[in-house]
């Protein structure tokens, strides 16, 4: 892991996960665009999404991949989000089947259940990978799928542009962030008793700069990978 300080260009003053995603939740879904992370789920190849009995949702934010997932066929999801706020708007979105409050390194879900864990946009607020692939280790039945979307450390790193936000005030706020670089997702993984079996990135393209043109600079550079691993 490399630390996020030395790349931080924006100097926003930081707020804890917690704090943060609170806050942001009321205008999260106006901030967050699908391809950054949903449009990566649907180059995968490995998962047979209607063929998932029950899956994990860790992060599961305001319900966007549940949804999706649901879309998709999957049977039944559990979501766990760290924020009371967060929780609530994925409630009224109605994709989960149970939502808990808890961190996704120590769910309370119970052990060997699913055949899916996801885990999309949020690493990069842990300190270290293992407790995540560990905990999603915990919960999966044997052959399960492990997917986690994550930021692209290098965008992290050229960008110098943490996860953020605008509070009330519309002051912007970071939320604490790290690089976790390829590598260590790896190490992480593999460490854990998991075996890769897709990876896909995707870069800053014409649909991402439809959205964010500013970011024209960025033109080709990868912004978020998704890889797939098999228990």
């Amino acid at each position: 892991m490399s630390s996020f300080s030395q790349f931080d260009l924006r100097g926003y003053p930081t707020v804890d996960v917690r704090t943060g995603y609170e806050q942001w939740s009321a205008s999260y879904e106006r901030t967050v665009e699908d391809f950054m992370d949903l449009a990566l789920l649907d180059r995968l190849r490995q998962p047979g999404w209607a063929r998932v009995e029950r899956a994990a949702d860790l992060g599961c934010g305001t319900g966007r991949t549940g949804a999706w997932l649901r879309a998709r066929g999957v049977a039944a999801i559990d979501g766990v989000d760290l924020t009371a706020g967060m929780l609530a708007l994925a409630a009224q979105r109605g994709a989960h089947d149970r939502l808990v409050e808890a961190d996704a390194t120590a769910t309370g879900l119970p052990s060997a259940g699913y055949d899916l864990v996801v885990a999309c946009l949020m690493d990069e607020h842990l300190p270290g990978l293992v407790p995540l692939y560990a905990e999603a280790a915990r919960l999966a039945r044997p052959g399960a799928l492990f997917v986690l979307v994550a930021f692209h450390p290098h965008f992290i790193m050229t960008s110098g542009m943490p996860t953020h936000y605008t509070d009330g005030s519309g002051a912007q706020r970071a939320i604490t962030t790290h690089v976790h670089l390829v590598s260590d997702q790896i190490e992480a993984g593999l460490g854990t008793g998991w075996t890769l079996a897709e990876m896909q990135e995707n870069v800053v393209d014409d649909s991402w700069l439809a959205a964010k043109p500013k970011w024209g600079r960025f033109r080709g550079h990868p912004f978020a990978l998704a890889l797939v691993w098999r228990r």
